[in-house]
This record gives C-alpha cells, sequence and structure tokens, in this order.
C-alpha cells in the first residue's frame, strides 16, 4: 500500500476544497495521512479514512518560528516515510517542498491555490518580500520527480519565471471542484433581485466595494436586496473589522449572514453572484459553486476570477472599482433575460469543468505518472 501524505494549512480549508480526493485515493489503495492545525474537524477526517497528525502552522514570518515548522515537518515525514507528499496553500507549499527534498521523498505534489497578496502589492517591503519569497519558490519546486497543480495560467507564468524547468513539471487543473449534484440549479425567478458576496471577509477580497456599491444602487433602487456572507478574520491584518460591520448592519443596506458551510444552501437565495476581489487567487471557489447553481456572476478582471468566467457566463470590471460594480448589477437587474442565460451557460461550464470526478480522475493520473508502479 503506497503512503500519501497531504500537508495543509489548516483542516477546514482541506475539507473544503480538497477532501474528495483523499477519500478518492483511499478507494484507490493509498494509505492516507494529513499534517494539519487541527481545529473542528477531526472527527470528520478520520471518519472518511484519513489519518491525522497535528502541525501547528503559524501565519507569522518569524524566522524562529519558521524553523521550527520547519522541524516539524521533516519529523512527520519522517515518521510516515511518505511515497507522495501533496502540498497545499501557500506556506505547505515552501516549507514542505524544501522538506520534501531534504526527506528524499520519492514524489511530490505542489497545488498553488493562489499566489497571495506578495506579487500583487506594491512598496520596498512588499519587493523584499517578493524577493524572498521566489527563492523559497525555487527551492521547493526543484524536486526532480514533481507535478506543481496550477490554478489560472497567470500564476503559472509567474512561477516559470522564478524557475523555468518547472514549466514542464506543470499541470492546470480549474479550481477544487463541485459535487454538481450537490449544486443543482433551482430557477433563477427571486423577486425582488439578489445579489450576494461570499467570502473571507478581506479588504481584498472587495469587501468594501460591495458594500459601497450596493449604497449606489439602492440609492436608485431600494427594491434590490444585498447580502454578505463570510466571516471576520482577527489573525489576518487585512480582515474587516467587527465595527464596520457593525456599522454595515445598522445600515440596513446589507444583510449580513455569517460564515455558512452549506453554499450549494446559500447560493440559490442569490440572483447574482459577486466576487470584486484584487486578493491573489487561484480559481475562487464561489465562483465554480456559482456556475454550478447556475447563477450569473460578476468578478474583477484579475487573475484567477477572470478564469472562472465568459462572456456568456458573467460580467468582468476592473479592481476596487464600486461603481463599475454598481454599474454591472444595475445592468443586469434591469435585463433579467440576461441573468437567466448567464446561468444557464454558467451551468454548463460546470458539467464540462468542474465536476468533482473530473478533478479527482486527474488528481489519481497524477500520482499514477508519478509512481507508474501504483496500479
Amino acid at each position: 500500500m503506497k503512503k500519501l501524505l497531504f500537508i495543509v494549512n489548516v483542516d477546514w480549508f482541506f475539507v473544503s476544497h480538497r477532501l474528495p480526493v483523499a477519500v478518492e485515493a483511499i478507494k484507490q489503495g493509498y494509505e492516507v495521512h494529513i499534517a494539519t492545525t487541527v481545529t473542528d474537524k477531526l472527527d470528520l477526517l478520520e471518519e472518511n479514512g484519513l489519518i491525522v497528525h497535528n502541525l501547528a502552522l503559524h501565519r507569522s514570518r518569524s524566522g524562529i518560528l519558521i524553523i521550527s515548522e520547519l522541524w516539524s515537518l521533516l519529523s512527520i515525514i519522517k515518521a510516515i516515510n511518505p511515497d507522495i507528499v501533496h502540498l497545499v496553500t501557500i506556506k505547505p507549499v515552501l516549507l514542505g517542498g524544501f522538506a520534501a527534498r531534504l526527506s528524499r521523498v520519492p514524489a511530490v505534489v505542489s497545488a498553488i491555490s493562489g499566489l497571495g497578496f506578495i506579487f500583487y502589492s506594491n512598496g520596498f517591503i512588499s519587493f523584499v518580500r517578493y524577493k524572498l519569497t521566489s527563492l523559497l519558490y525555487f527551492l521547493s519546486l526543484g524536486h526532480k520527480n514533481q507535478k506543481i497543480i496550477f490554478q489560472n495560467k497567470e500564476d503559472k507564468l509567474k512561477l516559470c519565471k522564478i524557475r523555468s524547468d518547472a514549466y514542464n513539471r506543470s499541470i492546470l487543473i480549474p479550481g477544487s471542484g463541485v459535487d454538481l449534484s450537490l449544486y443543482s440549479v433551482i430557477e433563477n425567478d427571486l423577486h425582488p433581485p439578489t445579489i450576494m458576496m461570499a467570502a473571507r471577509l478581506l479588504s481584498s477580497k472587495g469587501v468594501r466595494e460591495f458594500i459601497q456599491a450596493s449604497k449606489i444602487v439602492n440609492e436608485s433602487n431600494k427594491a434590490v436586496r444585498f447580502i454578505l456572507v463570510g466571516d471576520i478574520d482577527l489573525l489576518n491584518p487585512e480582515s474587516i473589522k467587527e465595527s464596520e460591520l457593525s456599522q454595515w448592519k445598522s445600515e440596513g443596506v446589507v444583510e449580513i449572514w455569517g460564515y455558512r458551510d452549506d453554499m450549494y444552501n446559500v447560493i440559490p437565495n442569490a440572483s447574482i453572484i459577486v466576487l470584486p476581489s484584487y486578493y491573489g487567487e487561484g480559481l475562487p471557489k464561489v465562483l465554480i459553486e456559482a456556475a454550478a447553481c447556475g447563477r450569473a456572476v460578476i468578478t474583477t478582471d484579475h487573475p484567477g476570477c477572470r478564469d472562472a468566467v465568459t462572456p456568456e457566463t458573467g460580467i468582468l470590471i476592473p479592481i476596487k472599482d464600486s461603481v463599475a460594480l454598481s454599474n454591472a448589477i444595475q445592468n443586469l437587474i434591469q435585463n433579467p433575460e440576461k441573468i437567466v442565460k448567464m446561468g444557464k451557460a454558467g451551468r454548463e461550464l460546470a458539467e464540462r469543468n468542474y465536476s468533482i470526478e473530473k478533478v479527482c480522475g486527474t488528481h489519481m493520473k497524477i500520482y499514477q505518472d508519478l509512481l507508474p508502479e501504483v496500479g
């Protein structure tokens, strides 16, 4: 039995974005381990057959903490002796890739689910961080038997400039997939028109632009309903503040629904899904989920976001532009036939590209290519 080790920053992200791949690997005969920061998903992971190793990964860039995390990774890899290490999210890709090379793991999969803010920030400090991060990517993507999964072409081009030999080891998988039987299409005939944004409540996700656009639209059309789904993240300096949420609630322009883990139930409550992000996205899952539910999309002409839509399924707007967002919203609600047409095209796009069966099958093929003796 071949051993597969996932290394992921936190358990809830793995459950949301990679659990079906792990379950399929178990069905294919792999012994599957996961090293991650454990919150409240331990029972769920173990019920699905994974062997869980608690790994404390911090957001701090402290050199002492990074050395401690690297040592923990080396210890876990030595104890498990995996045949394949599958790295997901930025810090596991960087530190885990380096640890896998030091440990001489036979095969490595590095999943680049977005580059974060460092590759899209300006200023001297950001430039220094970019250079240091680029060095870490160069080291972590240098395993001789490695596949690198990208979710959009821009991320692939950026990292292949850092390490040119990564190009021939790369594969493009558009997102983490959805269960198309769970994310079903419910007729889009909501009255009043309902505009929803669902995301982590970070400034670079475009939350403030969404709030401002809702105010602009309501000046001329108070019948439109706006919903914000997501939670604050007090450990992230980009997080929206609790005081801002309280103010928005008191103003009554936007409904605040908080965190939800049942987006297949949430999205059908919307006529249009918006994501005005300028974050370093991979391929935002909410846009895939919106397509699967047959919902029109408005998002930014930004790496990752623009890769999740076509002219038939949604509208692209400039980043950091609440006026453009409000105009796009008003354009669609004044032309409801466009909303229906885009939703239908979105579902067709999801069926072509985003099924979880297709995503899992591609991952199994990657594992088999790295370890061809695995049946």
